[in-house]
């Protein structure tokens, strides 16, 4: 599972697929619906929120605007009704390595979206977060 801070517009179509599909999934673990992936690390920044049915139901709301966007059509229905105003904080660390992880996904899945990717300086974030100083966050399961 993969829950991207970086904002889904960076995504190629099997990584925005994707990401909907775990991000559904995501939203039933937090609603209690599903046994398997409750303590999954990628869960732990929603789970600290004050509601985390609703944070995850307004990172589903962004993930479907970029599908939308892109003339997708997935079945905005499956969202949570609850939402929230409030950010979750990420860190620059953390969306620099998200970055890299894409970056390297991307070079064996779709170099020529790699080649559209913006510079690490005008990277868009997920409109639910907010970026702070920091390293990548203790939950991330670094990898290489």
């Amino acid at each position: 599972m993969r829950l991207w801070t970086i904002h889904p517009c960076h995504l190629d179509a099997k990584g925005l697929v994707a990401l909907w599909r775990e991000a559904l999934l995501a939203q039933k673990v937090l609603r209690g619906k599903t046994k398997g992936y409750r303590h999954h690390p990628q869960l732990i920044r929603f789970q600290a929120t004050s509601n985390p049915v609703a944070a995850i139901a307004t990172y589903l709301v962004g993930v479907a605007a970029e599908a939308k966007r892109r003339g997708y059509h997935f079945d905005t229905r499956k969202i949570g009704r609850a939402r929230t105003k409030a950010k979750i904080v990420a860190t620059i660390g953390q969306v620099a390595y998200e970055w890299k992880h894409l970056r390297a996904k991307l070079a064996r899945r779709d170099p020529a979206r790699l080649r559209t990717l913006p510079s690490r300086a005008k990277l868009e974030v997920h409109p639910l977060f907010r970026v702070r100083p920091g390293r990548v966050q203790a939950w991330e399961k670094v990898s290489g």
